[in-house]
């Protein structure tokens, strides 16, 4: 086997295969996507591994506290590539993430052992970014047909592939994914440290006074998103007269989306996509 053949076989098996004729671009939200993002942050971040890793981070450059525009830039960039990009769009972000990852890891004495390199804490990243992704799809639209939900579902193993995580680490189908979720919440531990910290970015402490006004607006959304189990973990109340008003909302919302076109449905991610394209021919920074 030459090895062109060699290179060409183990492309192909990083991603896993999605059925033909599966659009992306007819499931992303923009608007959804940053009412259901703080939301899946703290889902993230439950995992001790993954919060206190991000929490610690020496790569101050990406500070979520320190430069929130820049993260989050970052942080849809990442979201834009692995949904929506091509393979050379992932290898070249991942290449550039893998930098700024490869500085994140615990130091001794710290009371929690992490390392953003971890292709295990990588796959429960990718499992909320899916969950959050399924769970905002049926609040705004109702579920899936079958066959729909699982191309999406193989098409999002892409939030891992995208970095560490093996394509067999993801599982097999959403019957197994479901059992991996359940397994996963025993993992659930958001300590007080991680919780304050949540808390600060869900209040948009690290933003600039004036965004702070909408700080109420994104607790109750970001409320709304989390399962029962992260609601405790956080210390967040919720009421069923809440949950009408969240419901009532998202269908609303909802309605309102598939009136648009396209290209505004799936905005920002076509121009974070677009963007990175640009910073990569001329050859500036990706992250």
């Amino acid at each position: 086997m030459t090895r062109s053949a060699t290179t060409s076989r183990s492309a192909k098996v990083r991603d896993l295969p999605v059925p033909d004729g599966f659009d992306m671009r007819d499931h992303v939200s923009g608007l959804g996507a940053h009412l259901a993002g703080p939301a899946n942050v703290i889902m993230q971040l439950s995992w001790p591994g993954v919060g206190h890793g991000v929490m610690n981070s020496r790569v101050e450059d990406g500070s979520a506290m320190k430069r929130p525009f820049k993260r989050g830039r970052t942080t849809f960039t990442y979201l834009a590539v692995a949904l929506l990009g091509s393979d050379a769009d992932r290898t070249a972000f991942r290449k550039e993430v893998n930098r700024q990852h490869a500085q994140v890891y615990s130091r001794p004495g710290e009371k929690v052992q992490y390392k953003a390199m971890d292709p295990r804490l990588q796959t429960w990243v990718a499992a909320c970014l899916y969950y959050g992704t399924i769970d905002m799809i049926e609040k705004m639209h109702g579920p899936l047909p079958e066959a729909e939900a699982d191309a999406l579902y193989a098409h999002c193993a892409r939030f891992g592939t995208t970095l560490q995580m093996p394509a067999e680490a993801w599982p097999a189908d959403r019957a197994a994914f479901d059992r991996y979720w359940e397994d996963s919440l025993a993992e659930v531990d958001i300590d007080p440290d991680v919780a304050e910290y949540l808390m600060q970015l869900t209040t948009l402490q690290n933003f600039p006074a004036p965004f702070r006004l909408m700080a109420p607006f994104l607790v109750f959304v970001t409320t709304g998103f989390l399962p029962p189990l992260f609601r405790d973990a956080m210390g967040l109340s919720w009421t069923r007269r809440q949950q009408r008003r969240f419901d009532r909302m998202l269908r609303a919302l909802g309605r309102l989306e598939r009136v648009l076109p396209r290209v505004l449905r799936i905005f920002p991610f076509n121009l974070w996509l677009a963007d990175m394209r640009l910073r990569r021919r001329l050859g500036r920074p990706l992250v």
